[in-house]
């Protein structure tokens, strides 16, 4: 027990005889102090944790409204690449076809009159 105490002990609840009636409302009052601060201490934790979660529950809602301005544009991106793609898949199935129209005439030609006609203007040119 601390000094203090000891001393306010002695002096003013043991050796001036208080009644009984004040010593009780004297310890009720010390005790309900020491509630109080304990109930103020407590109430400031429930205050700083409800701060700091506010806190992280607004960076949450800024990182999510950046996300979705990011994330919006995605559609129209979209239509473009599909767009691309087409023109690049018809692209590619011209290049397919003229190949195999290659491919058939070389397998085909023995010399034909075109093929001939040709390398003869070439020849005298």
């Amino acid at each position: 027990m601390p000094l203090w105490w000891q001393k306010l002990w002695n002096n003013v609840l043991i050796e001036n005889y208080m009644d009984t009636g004040i010593q009780l409302w004297i310890i009720s009052l010390v005790i309900g102090l020491v509630v109080i601060g304990v109930v103020a201490f407590l109430l400031n934790l429930i205050k700083k944790t409800a701060k700091d979660i506010d806190r992280t529950a607004a960076d949450i809602w800024t990182q999510g409204k950046l996300t979705a301005n990011n994330t919006i544009h995605i559609p129209l991106f979209l239509t473009k690449t599909n767009q691309v793609a087409s023109k690049i898949l018809n692209s590619a199935v011209a290049i397919v076809g003229g190949s195999k129209a290659i491919t058939q005439h070389i397998e085909g030609c023995p010399g034909c009159p075109h093929c001939m006609l040709q390398s003869s203007k070439n020849s005298s040119l």
